[in-house]
């Protein structure tokens, strides 16, 4: 997609990308690290059972050489004999490679978790293309791969080295131990020279395994029409999105200018805020907000209700109030049924006067009781 659109992978992978990446058995890998583990589990395990198992193992020998008269003869006898012997060394070597088996599980799913792909199974045609092969013997990887076995020959090989000149002393006097004896110190000395040497690679593994993570992020990188073709595909086109949130934006505007004709009052603000109420009388609740709007959508309500000879009342704090605590159809706050209690009052007082005459009511917008956690600015 990148060579095709000629745009640079500079974005992050998105949770998508990763998450189908993993699908197909991408996931970050350090064969240096894995390697490493299980080199020195197979040292710890031979230090700690490495006795026990050349003694299983030379017990064993012996046993494979010493027949009784009856094992000779007898063609059941003789499996069974071997079979016999083999006990004594199972406990062991089974001991020894599931420390190995163990640390082979573990290394890899240290560094990108278990992952079971059946997609990373399946035959790929492309895999057999030699000239594939050869960009990516000769490529980058190719040639990073080469370089990590550059390093581990040569750092092997110095410390190998080094060992071998410090235990000269000790080698050479092994010659003159009794072979039981001789023996033993021997496998001492290999296993500590096998630890020392599965531990020089770690200083590669340390190198190798953040390396990895940054190559697996850098592959799975990606361009910016590649994050916006994604952000189409999962979230849908902004721009249809934008319309369709604008054409709910109008059908919501003309319901709520529908019901302002029902509403009891228009409280502004006066200019920037309004809101409509509607309180029904037989029933149990509150009143309820049935249009609110800032701006020109405020003045829309304002002229709507003019029209409609609904109520209009300038009460700045009251109209914030409810205009910030409240949605189309809610009820308003309890904090503030007292101060709508004494408009509503009002409304229906100048109806009363409207129509019978009398003395005007009067109302002191400003001096309406507004809680303070529900007064706006």
């Amino acid at each position: 997609m990148a060579e095709q659109t000629g745009q640079e992978k500079t974005e992050q992978p998105t949770a998508k990308r990763l998450i189908e990446a993993r699908e197909k058995g991408q996931v970050p890998r350090s064969k240096e690290f894995t390697t490493v583990m299980i080199l020195i589990a197979s040292a710890v395990g031979m230090l700690f059972l490495g006795e026990r198992l050349i003694r299983s193992i030379a017990e064993v020998m012996k046993d494979s050489f010493t027949f009784s008269r009856k094992e000779i003869f007898n063609p059941v006898e003789l499996p069974l004999h071997f079979l016999s012997s083999l006990e004594t060394i199972a406990f062991d070597l089974g001991a020894f490679l599931a420390v190995t088996v163990l640390a082979a599980l573990v290394a890899p799913a240290s560094i990108g978790g278990w992952n079971f792909s059946t997609q990373a199974m399946g035959f790929k045609p492309e895999k057999m293309d030699p000239i594939k092969g050869m960009k990516k013997i000769f490529g980058p990887q190719g040639l990073i791969e080469l370089a990590k076995a550059l390093g581990k020959f040569f750092l092997i090989g110095t410390i190998a080295t080094l060992i071998l000149w410090n235990l000269r002393d000790q080698l050479l006097t092994l010659g003159k131990q009794e072979v039981e004896v001789a023996m033993t110190d021997l496998g001492y000395l290999v296993v500590w020279v096998f630890l020392a040497l599965s531990s020089s690679l770690i200083l590669i593994a340390l190198i190798d395994v953040p390396f990895q993570h940054w190559n697996h992020n850098r592959q799975l990188k990606m361009t910016k029409q590649e994050v916006k073709d994604e952000s189409k595909n999962t979230d849908g086109n902004p721009e249809i999105k934008g319309r369709i949130r604008r054409l709910q934006i109008e059908l919501s505007q003309q319901r709520m200018m529908q019901d302002i004709p029902q509403a009891d009052v228009v409280i502004t603000n006066p200019s920037h805020y309004a809101v409509a109420l509607r309180y029904d009388q037989a029933s149990p609740g509150a009143p309820v907000v049935v249009a609110k709007g800032a701006d020109l959508i405020a003045q829309q309500i304002r002229m709507v209700g003019d029209a409609n000879e609904v109520p209009i009342l300038e009460a700045p704090p009251l109209t914030r109030a409810i205009y910030y605590s409240t949605e189309i159809g809610d009820e308003i706050p309890a904090g503030l049924y007292i101060a709508v209690a004494q408009v509503l009052a009002f409304v229906f007082q100048l109806r009363r006067y409207n129509t019978r005459g009398g003395n005007k009511p009067h109302i002191d917008a400003e001096g309406l009781d507004i809680p303070d956690e529900l007064k706006r600015d």
